[in-house]
């Protein structure tokens, strides 16, 4: 018999307040704009230099664990459409620390990952003004986003659209130019695919390079979640969901894997793959093979996908915050809506990543992206592996009936999640060999027992 009652009396009680707002058209790019981000962008530089042309195999792989996890969450949103989304999900199927762990993590994480897109835009600016400090660019753009995210949801989601399609348009448009000069398409010469077994061939670091560059690869893929998220807000949410999850997975796949194959065809990897994290790749391809005005061009379209991340994640933050509050975890201030919707003190404390990010920008200028990007990557591994252990539960538990009726099924089960999960516990294995992500699991652990003992130094207050 199916126990999705709890967690639509949840639903019931703790989503007062919000406005559903989000149609499928929303959902979709708003997922997309928390997808493509610095993970593509900027952390790409990371992954070509341990890779190589493999890179293209890595995102590969990368996409299908994100197609098993998108999948999954897709089941579990579409029977309990509400804004804790996993955290709920994980508190009805595996237990309540569970579900306090997962929202708090993500929570936090996603504090992190805005100061990192932040700290990114900063980057992205010193292409035109490198002599203008990185922290006043954090400063400005931070203010920028929280402005942006306290719009009502449905003005929000028509932002996050309109700057999700530049992303998607500003993609298509670098895959067919980039395609274009490597057929020789127009009058520049052909460069041909010379490029992809030059400089120590297709495989220049091994099947291990592949491997190990999928500690920063799968991290593009981090944000198809959002989908989930933003349930509690969705326009008929057993419609729109499971159409905007596919949407964006098939995208992703085929943006990451083909804008990836262009970077490394255009250009010899040893050029973009440097390991500083001081440029967009995307840039710096248009910069070397002499396109006038595309290299500007490209940064502003990585600028504004930078800035479109960053409103995604204080977005999925504020509602985790405010799900938290309304269990009874969290202070109830940061349950408290204003009348437009809008978790207003749940919005502010997510802001508070950009407060580290200027500090960090002004003592660490140069590490500052990868300390908050490298902090966020154990968490978030966490959070996926919940989601996909949640899952197991889910299908074990859920009525045949109502399975058979869902618009969105991962197939072959329990095959695929089991496969996702063992697929993530050996990528944060493979964290320990990658410089700059080495010590993001030791520092998670001590982080998740704090938060165990928060959770149950509260339980024991309650039951007293």
């Amino acid at each position: 018999m199916t126990t999705e009652t709890g967690a639509d009396a949840k639903a019931g009680t703790g989503e007062q307040g919000l406005h559903r707002g989000l149609s499928q058209r929303h959902l979709s790019m708003i997922a997309i704009g928390g997808a493509i981000g610095v993970g593509l962008f900027l952390g790409s530089t990371v992954t070509i230099g341990l890779a190589g042309p493999a890179v293209i195999v890595t995102y590969l792989i990368g996409a299908l664990i994100a197609m098993i996890l998108a999948y999954a969450l897709a089941e579990m949103a579409v029977v309990h459409p509400v804004a804790g989304s996993f955290g709920v999900y994980a508190e009805e199927y595996l237990s309540p620390w569970a579900g306090f762990a997962v929202r708090t993590t993500y929570g936090f994480i996603q504090i992190i990952a805005i100061g990192a897109e932040v700290t990114a835009v900063a980057i992205y600016f010193t292409f035109w003004f490198p002599d203008v400090p990185q922290w006043a660019w954090v400063s400005l753009f931070s203010v920028v986003a929280v402005s942006l995210t306290k719009e009502p949801v449905a003005r929000f989601g028509e932002i996050q659209y309109w700057f999700s399609l530049i992303k998607v348009v500003a993609i298509v448009a670098f895959i067919l130019v980039g395609a274009a000069l490597i057929f020789g398409i127009g009058p520049l010469p052909a460069i041909g695919f010379g490029n992809l077994t030059a400089h120590g061939g297709f495989l220049p670091n091994g099947w291990r390079g592949v491997w190990l560059a999928l500690t920063l690869a799968i991290t593009s893929y981090m944000g198809v979640e959002v989908v989930a998220v933003t349930a509690g807000e969705a326009e008929r949410p057993e419609v729109t969901i499971p159409r905007a999850m596919r949407t964006i997975v098939y995208r992703l796949i085929v943006f990451y894997v083909l804008a990836i194959a262009v970077i490394v065809t255009m250009l010899p990897w040893i050029k973009t793959g440097t390991g500083e994290v001081t440029g967009s790749p995307f840039v710096v391809a248009f910069a070397r093979v002499g396109v006038p005005y595309a290299a500007g061009i490209m940064n502003l379209v990585v600028i504004s996908a930078a800035l479109s991340s960053a409103n995604t994640n204080l977005y999925t933050t504020t509602r985790m915050l405010f799900s938290l509050s309304r269990g009874g975890y969290l202070p109830s201030a940061l349950g408290y809506v204003t009348r437009a919707g809008v978790p207003l003190f749940a919005l502010l404390t997510g802001a508070a990543g950009m407060l580290a990010a200027i500090a960090l920008a002004i003592v660490r200028p140069r590490e500052s992206f990868l300390i908050q990007y490298g902090t966020a990557v154990a968490g978030m591994f966490f959070v996926w592996i919940v989601i996909l252990l949640t899952h197991l539960k889910f299908r074990r538990r859920l009525d045949p009936a109502r399975l058979a009726g869902l618009p969105l099924r991962l197939p072959f089960h329990p095959l695929p999640t089991v496969a996702g999960i063992a697929g993530m516990l050996a990528i944060s294995l493979a964290t320990f060999y990658v410089d700059g992500l080495r010590y993001t699991i030791p520092a998670f652990l001590p982080f998740l027992a704090v938060v165990t003992l928060i959770y149950f130094s509260r339980r024991r207050g309650t039951a007293s």
